[in-house]
């Protein structure tokens, strides 16, 4: 027979190629075939987003994600609304304290502009024997000025939380004052010649000054009796008290808020 030589064992005494060393008997293995598409032995393979890596017979196969995991994504995005919502407490923040400083001058500017127009009212009194010059009831505040057109009766009033001011028109003539001054004691608070002037007041209290100390408005002390009412007059005029030096305004709001002010007369007649 001619002997013949086997893939899987070198002959006997011999050698597989030319000036190789003496190996020991091949043990036939067996591969399994790689699917089409196989990458070759210890190349990756991409399948999706994990890569595959083939080792020989024998190593452990490891799989290495290239994304991010649920976990990591749930941590980013707490993360995120964490910071989100602190950012966000700050706008808000800023937001209210602009607000509530825009409020704040708005109303100090209102209520400077008020307290400039009760200084421009007190500071024109008309002093006359026809009408008394201030009278105050604890609710109404009634006096009369001097304007351009000759005088007129003003009414200061606190009705449901509004601090209001009514003015009638100029008159020349001492009956249309006398006329004025009744219409002033009929007032409802719905008047067009009605105007809002501060809102949230609760309770406002006059001081007059007389004889070098303060007293109550609604106190008579001093008080005179009125002249007699003039031909055709209107009946009905109070006892008019000496014109005070000073009136003190004490406004209470809601809020716990106080207005005090102190205002100097100057009459005119």
């Amino acid at each position: 027979m001619t002997p013949t030589l086997s893939p899987f064992a070198a002959p006997r005494g011999g050698t597989v190629g030319l000036g190789a060393a003496r190996r020991r008997p091949m043990t036939p293995t067996l591969t399994p075939l790689a699917p089409a598409g196989a990458s070759r032995l210890g190349e990756p393979r991409r399948i999706g987003l994990t890569a595959v890596v083939a080792a020989p017979r024998g190593n452990s196969v490891r799989l290495r994600a290239a994304g991010f995991t649920l976990v990591e994504v749930l941590v980013a995005l707490l993360i995120m609304a964490i910071l989100s919502t602190m950012a966000w407490q700050g706008v808000d923040g800023m937001v209210r304290a602009r607000d509530a400083s825009q409020a704040a001058a708005e109303r100090t500017l209102r209520m400077t502009t008020v307290m400039a127009q009760w200084e421009q009212d007190l500071a024109a009194l008309y002093d006359s024997s026809n009408v008394p010059a201030i009278a105050f009831d604890g609710a109404n505040l009634r006096l009369a000025r001097s304007t351009p057109d000759g005088a007129q009766v003003v009414v200061w009033s606190l009705r449901e939380g509004v601090w209001r001011r009514w003015a009638s028109p100029s008159v020349k003539r001492a009956l249309d004052l006398q006329q004025a001054w009744i219409m002033s004691q009929q007032l409802i608070g719905s008047e067009d010649q009605q105007v809002r002037l501060l809102d949230g007041a609760t309770d406002w209290q006059l001081y007059f000054f007389r004889g070098n100390a303060w007293s109550n408005a609604q106190s008579s002390a001093g008080a005179v009796p009125a002249p007699a009412a003039s031909p055709g007059g209107a009946p009905g005029t109070p006892a008019r008290a000496p014109l005070p030096s000073g009136v003190r305004l004490v406004l209470s709001f809601g809020d716990e808020r106080r207005l005090t002010r102190d205002v100097l007369l100057g009459p005119s007649s």
